[in-house]
């Protein structure tokens, strides 16, 4: 095995750490957010970080690449590239419909560095939203009402799972005791 490039910087699949500039910080973040949708907090993380790899690398000056990103946030911002209220509402949308908790997404758009007024603005609180995440919870691990017919259910950890989930008890016990046939009326409605 050759001898590793003490310039790469730990790079994985030996790609070279280059010297960053504005200009390829611009780039990488274009190539980022084509990938994937981001908040500004979760793009400025993986900026920092890569500018982080190459101070230690090539002993560039921190603070002018950190400037730049601040910057480039701002331009991407002005221009509708980045926009918290959209990702939120996305993220949100997807997450509920996968049988997230309003628990569950507040913390997950928190980790991913949303306000939490946008998160509030972007989580419905319509009807019976939160329980028919929970039926949608129970229906993905086929547990309470769609648990298989030749399975004794396990009650105390099917509700554990929804505690787990973010779900209420009572909001578990009341998802978790409903006829079949109501449950999947309420997630077809």
């Amino acid at each position: 095995m050759p001898p590793s490039d003490d310039r790469s910087g730990g790079a994985r699949r030996g790609r070279r750490i280059r010297p960053l500039s504005p200009e390829r910080l611009r780039e990488a973040a274009l190539h980022y957010l084509g990938q994937r949708d981001a908040s500004r907090a979760q793009l400025r993380r993986v900026l920092v970080r890569r500018v982080d790899r190459a101070v230690a690398v090539h002993g560039q000056p921190r603070e002018p690449l950190i400037e730049a990103i601040d910057a480039l946030l701002a331009d991407f911002a002005r221009l509708g590239y980045l926009d918290d209220a959209r990702y939120a509402e996305v993220q949100a949308r997807s997450l509920r419909r996968r049988g997230a908790s309003t628990r569950a997404i507040r913390a997950k758009l928190a980790e991913r560095g949303v306000a939490a007024e946008l998160v509030d603005d972007a989580i419905e609180t319509r009807g019976d939203v939160e329980l028919v995440a929970a039926l949608r919870h129970l229906r993905r691990r086929r547990h309470g009402p769609f648990a298989r017919e030749d399975r004794e259910p396990d009650r105390a950890k099917e509700l554990a799972s929804l505690g787990r989930a973010g779900f209420s008890y009572e909001l578990a016990a009341r998802a978790w005791a409903l006829p079949r046939a109501e449950a999947e009326a309420l997630l077809d409605g």
